[in-house]
Formats: C-alpha cells, structure tokens, sequence
C-alpha cells in the first residue's frame, strides 16, 4: 500500500506505553541528612535563606516543602544553626517543629541578600551534575533494540505504509545518528516524531535543577515535561519529577545561541537549552532550513555531542562545562533536502525518510478514522463526492491533515445551525469553501 501518513484523533486511543509508569531501575531515595544532597551546607543554608527571604514562606515543614527536601533530615538543622547564630527566631506553632514559624531576623535578611548576589535561584534544590548523569544514562531510550513488532504496535493508529514503518525500524535503532523527514506539510511529521518517543521506553525522571560548582541549570520546564504524578512517594527523592519522555519541537526561530546555557542575568542562573531538557527524549527540528543559522552550522553542532553522548555548554565566566546528550535529533522539513545542503553534508544525516502525500485509499481510510474518533458516522459516499468535486476535479493533492480539519468545520457549520454533526456535502462544501482559499 503507498500511501503515507495519517493521524486517529488523540482522544480514541491511549497506548500502553504512554500509560506505563514504571521506571526501570531503582528511584534515588530522599537524602536523610544534607551531606546526601549532594550539596554542601553552606549552599543549602544560602537556599534556605533566599526561599525564606524571597518567598515569605516561614513555616518549617512549608519551607521544605519548597525546596523538595526532608525538613526533619536536611531542613531542620539548617533552620536551628540559622537560629543559633540570631539570623531567625522562632515564633508561634505547634508541639511539631515542622508546624513551627521561623521568621528572619536583621542578620538573616542581610545574609539572604547577600546570597541573592551570587545567585538569585529560588525554588526545588538542584541536584549534583554527576547525579544527572547517572540518571541520564540508566533510563536512556537508546539502550534497548527496538523491533518491527514494536514499531507497528506503537503506530497502529496511524495510517502509515509498511515501506515506512521498514524505514523507520532501522533509524530508530541508530545511536549515534540523526533522522530527516521531509514532504509536503500537513502528512504528519510531527505525529511521527512523537511516536517515535514513546518507542524509546518508559518515564524519566527530569530534576527540577542540576548544580556544577554553586552554579544553578534549571532543567524542568512545565511547556515540555509532563509529570505522571502529582506528588512522590515520601521515600524518594522529590527533587527528581516523573515525566513522559519529551517531545521538544523548535522551528524557524532557532539560533546556535539557544542551543548554549541561557544566563537569566537579573537572577543570576542558568535556563537549560532546549537539547538538555530534551534529553531521555527527543528534539525535533522543524521547518529545517528556515533557521537564523544556517544548516550547516546546525549540523556541525550535533557532530560532537552524537559521537560522544556530551555537550559541553558555555557559562557566563566563558567555561565549559559537560553535560548529558541522550536524545533523539529529528529535521523535518518541507523542502527539497538537496537543496538545503550539499550532498556530503546530507551523508552526515543517515537516515533520510519521505512522508508522502496519502493516496485516495489512504486518505479515505484516515477519513473513516477521524470520523470515528469524533463519533460521527461514516459515509463513504459521501467522502467519494468530497475526493471527486473538491480533489479530483482541482487536481488537488490529498493531505493527511485534511481529514481532521475538513471534519471539524462541518461540526462547527452543524453546530451553527442547529444540526447534528454528520457528513453531508452541504457540510463539506462549505467546509471546501472556507478551508481551501484560492487567490
């Protein structure tokens, strides 16, 4: 079968994969004192002070709450040596300390101020670089081999050509290599990117921070990781978020610059770059091409970073440090790869995988699908008209996305009158009528 691509909508199938939170090896366990933080203490006092100070959070067992440490292990002595040097005082709460109120006093507003110089973070403490990459490399999607009965399951609710899915087999188990997908827009390139994540395994953990020398990355970003759970079992280190495996698209605007350490200078730390919070995932480069930079400056950045499995990301000072890279690179785009770069610089891209435009089989199927997810009947006559007036007649090529954008408008025009939502050539006409504008 030829055709390409097609998508089922989101709401009528949830895969086993997506659903399954377990990770594969064992969760890092909640530090019981500060020296298991990975931290050493005058960083965690500075943390304290800057959250007390920045917050107004006074009580105990809040402020731990804050930072995502235990209060009684990590916390409390913190809060008691602040005490005994006159920088807070203890005012009010209950017999239990964690409900105590713990109030800054002149010292300690001077020295939150203080730290607030070095460092303006405030929030979950980070955790040790080190651990980061330990953790990176235990739950890395490209340690397993992934198989043709594992691709077709993860796409069965697509409409998708066993030719592709016997191209994709392959680049998927390519560790050390990027992947190109092209064709006209609308096939669903982006459809196939996040598939392709979900084949690379279960959850992640993504720490809210990582810290290399006092100095702060913050790593978690609510736009890209989704938690599986709201709030951590008490024995786990909750610094640590369990996430879906990203999916990170970034297109046209796109600079080299934000692929370094973003310096948030009025805070004074780092934001991570969109690689970094892709790891355990992927990073799907649209609209390839279209970039401030070049393509082949983009590709020179991945050379090193995919041959070794590091980054290494610039600090304000103008060090190097060293990162994780575990992540799958994806270019999509919609022209012609030739003639984005030259043919030495495509080698570099072993994997280069067209998504066509559907086929009148394939785009009536994907119709059917997309009827079925909005619980609207199916009536294959009508999608006959739909092909032979409005595609056939135009000479009009079919898209993948047509379907699902075709379809809603019909809803919305029966909505409109008052009617229930079905396929009638009315409906698509109208619906032709204000999708396809001609100039």
């Amino acid at each position: 079968m030829g055709f390409g691509f097609g998508k089922v909508e989101e709401e009528t199938k949830e895969t086993e994969e997506e659903s399954h939170n377990k990770l594969n090896f064992e969760r890092p366990q909640k530090p019981t004192n500060p020296a298991e933080t990975g931290m050493n203490l005058s960083f965690i006092t500075d943390l304290v002070l800057k959250t007390m100070y920045g917050t107004g959070v006074e009580v105990g067992g809040e402020i731990a709450d804050e930072l995502k440490l235990s209060f009684e292990g990590v916390v409390e002595p913190v809060l008691r040596q602040l005490k005994d040097d006159h920088s807070c005082e203890i005012i009010g709460g209950g017999g239990v300390s964690s409900t105590w109120r713990f109030v800054l006093m002149e010292k300690g507003i001077r020295r939150a101020l203080d730290a607030m110089t070095q460092s303006g973070y405030i929030g979950p403490a980070p955790v040790p670089l080190n651990e980061y990459f330990e953790i990176t490399r235990k739950q890395s999607g490209r340690k397993g081999i992934i198989n043709r009965e594992g691709i077709k399951k993860m796409f069965s609710d697509l409409i998708i050509s066993d030719k592709m899915v016997e191209e994709l087999g392959p680049a998927m188990n390519a560790t050390k290599s990027s992947l190109f997908l092209y064709g006209k827009p609308g096939n669903g390139k982006t459809s196939i990117a996040e598939r392709m994540t979900a084949l690379l395994g279960g959850p992640i953990l993504v720490p809210y921070a990582v810290t290399q020398n006092n100095q702060v990355i913050k790593l978690f970003d609510e736009l890209y990781h989704q938690p599986l759970e709201e709030k951590p079992d008490i024995i786990y280190d909750a610094r640590w978020v369990l996430c879906k495996r990203p999916t990170i698209v970034v297109g046209g605007e796109l600079t080299l610059a934000d692929l370094d350490l973003i310096y948030v200078e009025s805070a004074k730390f780092y934001e991570a770059p969109f690689q970094m919070k892709a790891n355990g995932g992927l990073l799907l480069i649209d609209d390839f091409g279209r970039q401030k930079c070049s393509p082949v400056e983009l590709l020179n950045r991945w050379i090193v970073p995919l041959e070794k499995n590091v980054d290494y990301l610039a600090l304000a000072t103008g060090k190097k440090i060293t990162v994780p890279f575990d992540q799958i690179i994806v270019y999509s785009t919609n022209l012609d790869p030739g003639d984005l770069v030259d043919e030495a610089f495509l080698r570099r891209i072993q994997y280069k995988i067209e998504i066509p435009d559907p086929d009148r089989e394939g785009f009536t199927k994907i119709f059917e699908l997309v009827c079925n997810g909005k619980k609207v009947e199916f009536k294959k006559d009508i999608v006959d008209y739909l092909i032979e007036t409005h595609y056939i007649s135009k000479n009009r090529p079919f898209r993948a996305c047509h379907p699902r954008d075709l379809l809603n408008q019909a809803i919305d025009y029966a909505h409109y009158r008052g009617l229930k939502p079905e396929l009638t050539k009315e409906a698509l006409d109208y619906a032709c009528e204000s999708y396809f504008v001609e100039f």
